[in-house]
Order: structure tokens, then C-alpha cells, then sequence
């Protein structure tokens, strides 16, 4: 599908009265950091980041009054001549970004997740090559719960969520204040962290000690069928202190990419598989799979220690104050925004931030809902032979990188929607979510097939060493393979659940979509689970999470989200789906040629990418090709005064 960006989206601001204003951020103060998400890439509704105190809506009753509303419409900030102001409301996040900005970030964002994915598999190779897919392993991933859903709800999207657009409102004033004084009350952004951080520091502290007392019952509800429940009680209640390091790193991250400062973000999980590898290969001899979770919760603690130098830089060092500049009339944007900006100003301002629980609710409940498809899956796969839970763990993180990779545009291009919606844009939305989900579509699809056809070889490659056999290998593949089945679906629902959550209205439609589908998970599961094991686990994730994306494309409207073209969406993602299917097939028959794994795995690998772009072609689907031709422009040209820190 042909969806070229205009552009006007692509390059950031247009002046309002019809006269193109300079992209914003195209000449940035030396401060200013790359305007992008950098998440892990599960891609579930991530909020804006980065974009400033476009992420608010700043009102109320008095000056020092500012509620603060997840994707809100109305953008707190300075108006100014032609679309751009000086370096230091840009750098506090009052800009757009341009189309070379937004590709160049995309292939940064995309290395760092990259960075991080290939120590989460170096990870899973030392487990499986340290303790092979029993009865330890196991147990250890039942506790493995714990901080994949701390993961989701602390650091990834509901944190996020709820702080990042509270901290872009505080960085917005501070940047437009005259002067500051030196105690946190004159100083927005120190102001919020007092008044916020001891109470959910305090809140992560309960809920991590309730963890370690209820060990021992959330294991029996977990994973019922376990034959030795002591040993995951015990890494459970290691894990458990996940809970206050994973929030606390998310607050470091929502506070630092308000800033536009990503690096340090992105770098926490290559830092929390660092400190889970080192202590599996130190402790593994005297701890066994107790010292995987002691691994945990020492790379809880380097998450935090690896942001915390750039935090203290950004609470405590010296901020310029911003260059005034002559304003022009107001305009229904701004007009709610000037006493904000006189409270701004003033000696001693209060920031007051609300959060509106009739928009985070259903973000949070969404994150649950999704996060519990693996709680199925394991407390099913709890009843079969030892080592069924390992073998669902082992194909699942490598099916799920093609889905991250297909992801990044998406994430980087997120803030450029909400812009959109946020200046009732409907077109530019439209086209930005119908572009975004051709390429991802395109890329999650080639992955896919790679998958399917070269699964026996990537899983012996990666895997079969150690205790890990040439039976857990095939077991593996053949769920890695079912898998691969549900990677579309994942990817739309990843895709598409963010225009709904920033549309600036509550919707619980994206949680009923997600229901239906975790219904559907658990029954097909329960269904075919005696008969078919692990596959038909599998395969009941693929039906739920694509009658999850069904119906998250077909409730796209006005109503709800961006009212897009789905008939046209639909037909066109039918291209790409044909061509992968004909692409596995082939690589799968070339691959089972060869009994070397490497040889077998390059030449099944190169089949798939040769049948599947060739096909592309032919079907006429032309949206990945302007993609790559951005972001090969954009890494030869130099963007100016970047700084990454």
C-alpha cells in the first residue's frame, strides 16, 4: 500500500495561518537530545515521550492550577513565530520533530532495543545452557511473572502513561521561567519530584513486601501443578523486589525522555540482562536457578544506578532560562495556557499535578489484560510434563523479536500522531496510522516466515548446548513455530491500541477487544491442551491475539480512535500475508535440504527474503521502500547539535 507521508507530517509544525513555519528542532540548543520513545518493544499503548507539554492539558481553576491528562489535547506551551521558538522551549520538548529527525531516531531507538534484545537472548542461552528445561526452570520462570508484568505496568506503559506527561508540563515552565531559584519550590520539575517520588516509593515498598509474604499463594495460583513449589517460592520472593527497582527506574525514565534525554532509558535493559547473565555464571554452581533470580534483583538495581548520574544533571544542574519572544495574537491552543505561563513566571510557582483516573484506568487494565495471555499459558502448561513451561518461554522470546523490530517506527512515530490529533488533524492521523501499519506489517511478515521456515535451525543454534537436548530443541520449534502464526496479530494490536489511548478521552474499548481475546486464549487452551500440549497453547495466543486485532481494526472510527480506511487497510495487508505464506513455505522446503544448521538456516533465511520481497513486488505493495529510503537519507545527513547523555 502506497501511503506516502505528506510533508507536513512528516516535517513537525506548519504555521496556523497557512504559511509553513521552520521544522522545529531543526537547529536545537546543544542540549537537545533525539525526541523518541525507546521502550523494550512489547509496543502495548506506550504513551508520548518525549513530546513535551504537548502530552497535557494545562487548566483550571487558578494559575497554579494544572491538570494534568494523559493524551490530552491541548499542548502547554509558548506560542511563538513561525511554528518555532528558541532552543530552550525546543529542548523542553516545545517542537516537532522532522521527517530526517524521526528516521534517524527510529534507527538509533531501533539498535539500543536491538542492544537490549540480543543480552535477553544471551540470558535465555546461559538458562538454558546452565540448567537445561526441567523442573528448576520451571519454577524459576513461574517467578519470572513478576517482573515481566512489573515490566509492563512500571516502566513500560503505565508509569509512563501518568509521569511522562507531568514531568513535560513541569520541564515546559521551567524552561519558559526567567530566572529559577535554588530550593525545589522554585523549580517545577524538583517541585513534582518531591511531591511524587516518596509517595510511590513508599506505595512500591507495600506492594514489594506483600509479594515476598504471599509468595507462596500467588505460586499456588500461578502454577498449581508444579511438583516442587518451594523452589519457585523462593525465587519468587527474590524477583519480588523487582517491584520498587522497576519503579523506580521507570520514574528515572518518564522524568529523563521528558527532558529529551533517551539514552540512559534506553540503556536499562542492557543493563538488567548484564547483572541477571553475570549472576547466573557466578552464582549458578552454589544458588542453581536461585541465583537467575538473584540475577533479577540486582538488575532491578543497575536499571536505576545506570539513569540516576543523568537525573541528577537534569533536577540539579543549571538551566538557562528561556529567550522571550514576541508572541503573537492567541490562538484556542494557547489561550488556556496563559496562566500557566504567568504562574509560570512567577516568583514561587505550585504545580499541581491531577491525574485524571478515567483516562489511566483503562491504560493500566489494558497492560493487565494483555500481560495475563502469558499467566494462561503457564498455569496450562503447569500440568504437562516438566519442562513445557521452558519450551512456551524459549519460542516466545525469539518469536517476539521480529515484533519488536516491526515496532520501532511505530514507536518513534507516535508523538507525530498525537500532535495530529491533538490539532484535530484527522487526515494527517489517518495517514500516519495507515502507513505505519503497512510497514510493520511488512516487516513483522518477513520475520514471521523466517521464523516458521527456519524454526529447528535457530532454536539449535541458539539453544541446543549444555542441558538443553536435541529433544527440547524440537519441542521448541515446533511451538516457535505456532507462534509465529500470531506474530501479525501482535503487531497490530501494538500498533493500533496507542490511537485509542491518545485520542484524550477515556475508551474502554481497547480493554473489551483485549477480554475477548484473553477469553478466547483460555478456552481454546483448555480446549486442546490434553491433546495437542504445548502447541495447542500456542495456538490458542495466536487465535486470541488476532481476534484481538480484528477488533481493534474494525472499531477504529471517529468515535473512538482515528476513523481510518479499514476496508483499504484490510486488502492491503492481505498482500504482504499471501506473500509470506508462500515465502515460508519455501524457505522451510530449501532449509530441510541441508543437514548443517548454519547452512541450512542461511540458505532457508535467503529463500524467504528473496520469494517474499519478489512477491511483494508483484502484488504491487510499495510502502516499506519509501521507509528505507528516509532513513538511509537521514544517517548521511548530520543533525545538528544532537547530544546523547
Amino acid at each position: 500500500m502506497k501511503a506516502t507521508p505528506s510533508r507536513a507530517e512528516d516535517e513537525g509544525t506548519t504555521a496556523r495561518g497557512g504559511r509553513r513555519g521552520r521544522p522545529a528542532g531543526a537547529a536545537a540548543s546543544p542540549g537537545t537530545g533525539l525526541d523518541t520513545d525507546t521502550g523494550s518493544g512489547t509496543g502495548s499503548g506506550k504513551c508520548l515521550e518525549g513530546a513535551g507539554a504537548g502530552t497535557g492539558t494545562a487548566t483550571g481553576d487558578g494559575p497554579d492550577q494544572v491538570q494534568v491528562v494523559p493524551g490530552a489535547r491541548v499542548a502547554a506551551r509558548d506560542p511563538v513565530p513561525g511554528g518555532h521558538g528558541s532552543g530552550e522551549n525546543r529542548s523542553a520538548g516545545g517542537g516537532s520533530p522532522t521527517r530526517g529527525f524521526l528516521a534517524k531516531a527510529t534507527l538509533v531507538t531501533a539498535a539500543l532495543s536491538i542492544a537490549g534484545a540480543l543480552l535477553g537472548l544471551g540470558r535465555d542461552q546461559a538458562l538454558a545452557h546452565l540448567f537445561g528445561a526441567g523442573t528448576e526452570t520451571d519454577a524459576f520462570l513461574v517467578a519470572w511473572t513478576v517482573p515481566e508484568v512489573a515490566a509492563t505496568l512500571l516502566i513500560e506503559d503505565g508509569m509512563a502513561f501518568v509521569l511522562v506527561p507531568a514531568f513535560s508540563l513541569a520541564v515546559a515552565r521551567r524552561a519558559r521561567r526567567t530566572g529559577g531559584s535554588g530550593g525545589s519550590g522554585g523549580d517545577p520539575v524538583r517541585a513534582l519530584v518531591a511531591s511524587t517520588l516518596p509517595r510511590i516509593a513508599l506505595a512500591l515498598v507495600g506492594v514489594s513486601a506483600l509479594l515476598i509474604a504471599g509468595a507462596p499463594y500467588l505460586v499456588a495460583g500461578l502454577a498449581p501443578g508444579l511438583p516442587d513449589p518451594r523452589l519457585a517460592v523462593d525465587c519468587t520472593r527474590l524477583t519480588a523486589t523487582c517491584v520498587l527497582s522497576f519503579g523506580l527506574a521507570g520514574y528515572c525514565s518518564a522524568a529523563l525522555r521528558a527532558h529529551r534525554r533517551y539514552l540512559a532509558p534506553a540503556a536499562i535493559y542492557v543493563a538488567y540482562n548484564t547483572g541477571i547473565i553475570t549472576a547466573m555464571f557466578v552464582l549458578g554452581g552454589q544458588w542453581g536457578v536461585r541465583s537467575a533470580a538473584i540475577g533479577v534483583a540486582l538488575g532491578g538495581c543497575l536499571m536505576v544506578a545506570a539513569q540516576t548520574p543523568s537525573l541528577v544533571r537534569q533536577l540539579f544542574g543549571r538551566h538557562r532560562p528561556a529567550t522571550t519572544t514576541a508572541p503573537p495574537a492567541e490562538s484556542p491552543v494557547t489561550e488556556q495556557s496563559g496562566q500557566s505561563r504567568q504562574s509560570g513566571q512567577s516568583g514561587q510557582p505550585s504545580v499541581t499535578h491531577s491525574v485524571n483516573l478515567a483516562l489511566v484506568t483503562p491504560v493500566l487494565l489494558f497492560a493487565l489484560c494483555r500481560q495475563s495471555q502469558v499467566l494462561i499459558e503457564r498455569y496450562l502448561a503447569s500440568n504437562l510434563p516438566s519442562g513445557a513451561i521452558s519450551h512456551l518461554n524459549y519460542a516466545q522470546k525469539v518469536a517476539q523479536i521480529p515484533m519488536t523490530l516491526s515496532l520501532m517506527l511505530c514507536t518513534v512515530t507516535f508523538p507525530v500522531l498525537a500532535q495530529a490529533l491533538a490539532e484535530g488533524d484527522t487526515e494527517r492521523a489517518r495517514n500516519r496510522v495507515e502507513h505505519d501499519v503497512s510497514v510493520a506489517a511488512c516487516i513483522v511478515l518477513l520475520g514471521a516466515a523466517a521464523v516458521f521456515a527456519c524454526a529447528p535451525q535457530i532454536i539449535e543454534l541458539l539453544f541446543q548446548r549444555g542441558a538443553f537436548t536435541a529433544r527440547d530443541t524440537a519441542a521448541t520449534a515446533t511451538v516457535m513455530r505456532v507462534y509465529s502464526v500470531g506474530l501479525l496479530g501482535h503487531t497490530l494490536v501494538g500498533a493500533l491500541v496507542r490511537t485509542y489511548f491518545s485520542a484524550g478521552r477515556p475508551t474502554w474499548y481497547p480493554l473489551a477487544a483485549m477480554a475477548a481475546g484473553i477469553v478466547a486464549t483460555s478456552w481454546i487452551g483448555a480446549a486442546t491442551v490434553g491433546a495437542w500440549g504445548v502447541s495447542g497453547i500456542a495456538a490458542a495466543n495466536a487465535v486470541g491475539i488476532t481476534l484481538t486485532a480484528a477488533l481493534l481494526l474494525s472499531g477504529m472510527n471517529e468515535r473512538r480512535s482515528v476513523p481510518i480506511r479499514t476496508r483499504r487497510v484490510v486488502h492491503e495487508l492481505s498482500k504482504p500475508l499471501r506473500a509470506a505464506g508462500c515465502a515460508a513455505v519455501a524457505g522451510a522446503l530449501c532449509a530441510s535440504r541441508f543437514e548443517a544448521p548454519a547452512l541450512a538456516l542461511c540458505a532457508g533465511g535467503t529463500t524467504v527474503a528473496l520469494v517474499y520481497v519478489l512477491l511483494l513486488r508483484l502484488l504491487g505493495v510499495q510502502a516499506v521502500a519509501p521507509a528505507f529510503r528516509t532513513a538511509l537519507r537521514s544517517v548521511t545527513r548530520r543533525l545538528p547539535h544532537a547530544r546523547f547523555r
